[in-house]
């Protein structure tokens, strides 16, 4: 009887585990958890691993690229060159659509075309994606070293593409080391029920100008019906680059002004003593005088 419970035991254990990852659990675990309740889909452990984001890293150094050469902000450039220059930048990119792609840290190379966050809308895993930004309007603040923008992101997730409503965005140039662009806050109808609110951050450490990118570390997370976040690296390209503001500009020509001796032979013929002497003169050349006649 012994061996018959042990052969049952066995073979339930067996067909319990062939639905489970053993190189994670223990055979201990197996027999306190068999059907492993900690990663089914609704539990509340496996949405808090689903969610969990990582840390937001801070740029070392801020690195900008102009006339084909680059540098440290701090070593070169001043905060208000900066300003100056990402506001220019925005400017031309007005009414534009940017793209956007996960990069490494290194090289700043795109690994893929979009960037990806695990989350949770309702109590379903779900990964939401974003591949491009439009800058629907561009706002320069007076007196301060700060632009606004009125963003709009292309979010999906799981094949659905929510309704959003567009994001208010502030960059401001705080010093050489501090470059954010942050929002308030923008919502999205990710369920049926409710509103899901999407905040963004994110820190620059790069800005070509000649051929207009925008790199940094980002953290973006949900709050509402759908919720969770994530961060890494992204790098945005933006369609247009920042000089010149405009490509074909008029060309001015100056007028030539006349010489004295043209000004004094434009009087001459304009004088009425010379419409007397071309009343004087023949068609062959000869200058015939009249000569009056005595009485």
């Amino acid at each position: 009887m012994s061996k018959i419970k042990a052969i049952v035991l066995l073979s339930f254990v067996a067909l319990v585990t062939s639905n489970c990852n053993l190189s994670n659990r223990s055979m201990q675990e197996v027999i306190n958890d068999p059907f492993d309740s900690a990663n089914t889909p609704y539990s509340e452990e496996y949405v808090n691993r689903r969610v969990e984001m990582a840390p937001l890293q801070m740029p070392r150094n801020i690195i900008v690229c102009r006339s084909k050469q680059c540098a440290p902000v701090n070593l070169a450039m001043s905060k208000e060159y900066i300003y100056n220059s990402l506001a220019q930048l925005m400017q031309n990119n007005n009414n534009q659509k940017a793209l956007i792609c996960a990069a490494d840290t290194g090289t700043r190379n795109c690994y893929s075309n979009f960037i990806s966050l695990p989350i949770v809308v309702g109590i379903t895993p779900a990964y939401m994606f974003v591949d491009s930004v439009k800058i629907s309007d561009v706002h320069l603040s007076k007196g301060s070293r700060s632009v606004k923008l009125m963003l709009n992101y292309n979010v999906t997730y799981n094949g659905q593409t929510p309704d959003c409503a567009p994001d208010k965005t502030l960059l401001f140039v705080k010093n050489t080391d501090n470059i954010v662009m942050e929002d308030e806050g923008y919502q999205c109808k990710m369920t049926t029920i409710g509103t899901t609110t999407v905040k963004t951050l994110f820190l620059i450490d790069y800005i070509d100008m000649d051929y207009g990118f925008i790199g940094g570390y980002y953290s973006i997370g949900l709050s509402g019906p759908a919720y969770g976040g994530g961060s890494g690296y992204m790098m945005i390209r933006l369609a247009k680059k920042a000089l010149p503001l405009k490509e074909n500009l008029p060309v001015v020509t100056s007028k030539k002004h006349p010489t004295q001796v043209e000004v004094d032979a434009a009087n001459h013929m304009a004088s009425p003593a010379n419409s007397t002497t071309s009343a004087s003169t023949s068609t062959n050349g000869v200058q015939i005088f009249p000569i009056n006649r005595k009485k």
